[in-house]
């Protein structure tokens, strides 16, 4: 079936709304999210249409045009971690919404999000180790730091002590914990271990149970169908013995009958 007038337009917006995703756009930029908001009333016109395209073709569309929506409201969380863990929910379409593409334009959008935003955590998080390397640096040594800090005093060389003790507090407890966690796990896996061989031996017990009622029933079947047999013989040697009875009955009434004439 030919595409509607209103498919065609839709397909188009789609392709223009998956080149603007994928470019670098400004914070302030504006058109992407009118276009999805397009493309959303589109849809629904579509839906609606009685020559309206096929279900799997209406899912895809469905599907794009979520992600699109999906991607804008992702791209408005504050925080790149947000962001990231917004874009792996993000489903990407599964086939190309044109045929000059090889492979569907939203999922191309979706891992250069991705990478985007593995980024910025990056970034993120390499300013921060960076900072306390130089808070550190500052504090137990006296470089001073080409940025001409200040050297430690007294008081500061104190907190350095006491700073020092309390990271080795907290290595301590961070060994006590593994140590704990190590206890545990290994107990969990000999618990494991003693579950298995136990389930492994109700599994030879119920396995042994059933070959015996196998055995059982093969047996049953066998003498029950000897005694039906044996039933059987015994009927039709007893249907044999009544009609030679009643044969023998005939005939001795016909020769009583012959013998001993009627009296006059």
């Amino acid at each position: 079936m030919a595409a509607t007038r209103l498919e065609l337009n839709l397909m188009r917006l789609l392709s223009r709304c998956e080149a603007l995703a994928a470019e670098r756009r400004d914070p302030e930029e504006w058109r992407l999210e009118k276009y999805v908001g397009a493309l959303e009333d589109m849809l629904r016109e579509l839906k609606k249409q009685s020559s309206k395209p096929a279900p799997e073709l209406l899912n895809e569309y469905s599907r794009k045009v979520d992600f699109l929506k999906g991607l804008l409201e992702a791209e408005k969380l504050s925080s790149s971690t947000e962001k990231a863990l917004a874009n792996q929910f993000l489903a990407p379409g599964r086939t190309p919404t044109t045929a000059k593409e090889r492979t569907p334009a939203t999922k191309t959008v979706h891992l250069q999000t991705k990478a985007r935003c593995t980024g910025q955590m990056r970034s993120e998080l390499l300013g921060t180790v960076g900072l306390v390397l130089l808070l550190l640096c500052w504090y137990f040594t006296d470089w001073p730091c080409c940025l001409q800090l200040p050297r430690v005093t007294s008081d500061e060389k104190q907190s350095a002590v006491e700073l020092d003790a309390v990271l080795q507090h907290h290595q301590d407890m961070q060994e006590k914990l593994a140590e704990e966690m190590l206890s545990l796990a290994r107990s969990l896996k000999n618990n494991t271990l003693a579950a298995q061989n136990v389930i492994k031996q109700d599994n030879q017990t119920l396995s042994h149970s059933l070959r015996m009622a196998d055995q059982n029933f093969e047996k049953l079947k066998d003498e029950s169908d000897r005694l039906e047999q044996h039933a059987k013989k015994s009927v039709n040697w007893l249907l044999w013995i009544m009609l030679i009875v009643v044969c023998f009955i005939f005939i001795s009434m016909i020769l009583f009958i012959r013998i001993f004439p009627k009296l006059k």
